[in-house]
């Protein structure tokens, strides 16, 4: 097994054709094939289905495409790090942003890290906590945002910001910052509301029990995107993070106040793995991250949020 047959391994699984793989490999087809095909021979296992629609990984090629994927990610770390220029910190950082910090963090991130480290490559995953979690315990990410997470065996986790969830409305609803909303009023209302399992709903449904109230929820989705965009249209009033809708209230897209009686918080984390050595180039990105956001915190466009009492004003310079 080598790094020739792991590359033609993944791309073909990536693009589902020996001949389309061949081409992104520089190489001729019966050499892709030759690649895979001993490949199989050495595991002892078909690694494809040749189909009408191409080929596509057996149960035991997918999970060789992910090992094969995942060894060959970390032999380009390792490469980048060992050819350094010297003052520059180098390397590949894939990082994970909740889905409701995109819009406030990614672009600072990016430009920051190309303007004062170019030597960085940087790789944004987004989803929701849950999923990032898991992606972090599975080694495909090295550093990433989590909420409500007091710390695993497995995970480091640095505590950097509270903040209030709010209740969101059309514009037309005309709710305010500065006029908290009780949850016993939100429950009057059709809601569209997060999926069950998510921890954002969990955190909701703990909130309505705590109210004593029943919630009329009449669309349930894994999207905050989606739920802004049906809360916008009239199907209902959600509930979200600050951080997450304070462009749409800035725009007047969407309208909002914080949630009480009871009041919810979400904290939210940085995670890393416990185990291993972290690589230079992770330790800047997280230092950069963690700058950003008490930037956002102290210039007010983190709405109703508080820093950690370890994140302190020396992050904002």
């Amino acid at each position: 097994m080598d790094v020739k047959q792991l590359k033609a391994l993944v791309t073909v699984a990536e693009v589902g054709s020996v001949t389309r793989a061949a081409e992104l490999l520089h190489l001729v087809q019966p050499a892709v094939t030759r690649q895979i095909r001993t490949l199989e021979q050495e595991l002892g296992v078909a690694l494809f289905e040749r189909t009408r629609q191409g080929m596509r990984p057996t149960g035991a090629g997918a999970i060789m495409v992910d090992r094969a994927r995942r060894a060959l990610n970390e032999l380009e770390r390792a490469r980048v790090e060992v050819q350094p220029t010297p003052g520059v910190v180098t390397g590949i950082v894939t990082v994970g942003l909740l889905e409701s910090t995109t819009e406030l963090l990614a672009e600072p991130l990016v430009s920051a890290l190309a303007r004062d480290h170019p030597g960085i490559e940087l790789r944004l995953m987004t989803a929701y906590s849950g999923h990032l979690q898991q992606w972090l315990d599975d080694g495909d990410l090295d550093l990433t945002l989590l909420y409500n997470l007091a710390g695993t065996p497995s995970l480091n986790v640095r505590p950097l910001v509270r903040e209030h969830l709010w209740v969101v409305a059309p514009p037309s609803e005309g709710l305010r910052g500065d006029r908290p909303v009780p949850f016993a009023r939100v429950a009057e209302h059709p809601l569209v509301m997060p999926a069950a399992g998510h921890a954002l709903r969990s955190l909701i449904d703990g909130a309505a029990g705590r109210a004593a109230v029943e919630m009329d929820i009449v669309v349930q989705t894994n999207s905050m995107p989606v739920q802004k965009q049906l809360v916008r249209a009239g199907h209902g009033w959600t509930v979200l993070p600050g951080v997450g809708i304070a462009e749409d209230v800035a725009e007047g897209t969407l309208s909002a106040a914080p949630l009480c009686d009871p009041d919810v918080w979400r904290s939210i984390v940085l995670a890393t793995p416990r185990n291993g050595r972290t690589p230079p180039a992770a330790e800047v990105v997280a230092r950069e991250l963690v700058r950003h956001i008490a930037s956002a915190v102290h210039q007010g466009r983190w709405p109703s949020a508080q820093l950690h009492a370890q994140i302190d004003r020396t992050d904002d310079t």
